[in-house]
């Protein structure tokens, strides 16, 4: 049934099929929220290497409001991924089975703030606007991210692709590799982790068409397009809080 298998999502009980199927959605989120982040405000508030760079340039250059959207972006993602690991071992302590699905509900509490409420702070001024936004957005990134960091033991990143991208640039060198005759017969032959490919090259497909839709939604509804995310994000966080019919095995946990 489709609630048994949203729940194998945030249970306890961890597999890398379960891990793997969680983290494409909330990569696919991660892609949306970010694009239509963008268009709110002109910043992207998952990309943290980025927001280093551009706070030490806007320094130099004297410009401060860029400098204080920066820092707030960085502070934000350092909250959330803090919250998140609270959040987790908390529950873990207290033996709940909500230890992953709390978080996800409180991001999908954020998300559908920003969708309903983004729209009132255009009133209030660009800085007000872009300090709310960024804030925002950059902790429920950071809330994410540790979480399925946490969950996957750091195999699986949701919020930026750069390090998708090199781990996928790394197996395409060992597949175009040539293994000639070694100077040390006893070295290994350099074989490409295929499954690491493909793990990789779906995750960025799946951020890659959140982006795109999510930008399209951005575009043509506003800030109302971030609605559906935190719809599914609930849906996907409370099924957890439905019991069983039966006893759960636990086969994996981080």
């Amino acid at each position: 049934m489709p609630v048994d298998y949203l729940r194998t999502l945030t249970a306890p009980e961890r597999t890398r099929r379960t891990n793997i199927h969680l983290g494409l959605s909330l990569a696919f989120i991660a892609g949306a929220t970010n694009a239509g982040g963008f268009l709110a405000v002109g910043q992207y508030t998952s990309h943290m290497t980025g927001m280093v760079s551009s706070m030490a340039d806007a320094l130099i250059l004297g410009d401060h409001d860029l400098v204080w959207s920066c820092l707030t972006a960085l502070i934000s993602f350092l909250a959330g991924a803090a919250t998140s690991a609270i959040m987790i071992n908390w529950a873990r302590r207290q033996r709940s089975r909500h230890e992953y699905s709390l978080p996800l509900l409180l991001e999908a509490s954020l998300l559908l703030a920003f969708g309903l409420l983004g729209g009132k702070y255009n009133d209030h001024g660009f800085n007000a606007l872009v300090y709310w936004t960024v804030g925002l957005l950059s902790y429920v990134m950071g809330l994410q991210n540790a979480m399925i960091t946490k969950i996957s033991n750091a195999e699986i990143r949701t919020t930026h692709v750069t390090g998708m991208i090199t781990d996928i640039g790394i197996e395409i060198g060992k597949i175009l590799y040539w293994n000639g005759t070694p100077a040390d017969p006893t070295m290994m032959r350099v074989q490409a982790n295929m499954a690491r490919l493909r793990l990789h090259l779906t995750l960025v497909g799946a951020f890659s068409v959140g982006a795109i839709l999510g930008a399209m939604g951005f575009k043509h509804l506003g800030y109302i397009a971030t609605v559906p995310l935190a719809i599914a994000l609930a849906i996907l966080s409370s099924v957890q809080f439905i019991p069983a019919k039966g006893p759960t095995t636990q086969t994996f946990r981080q």
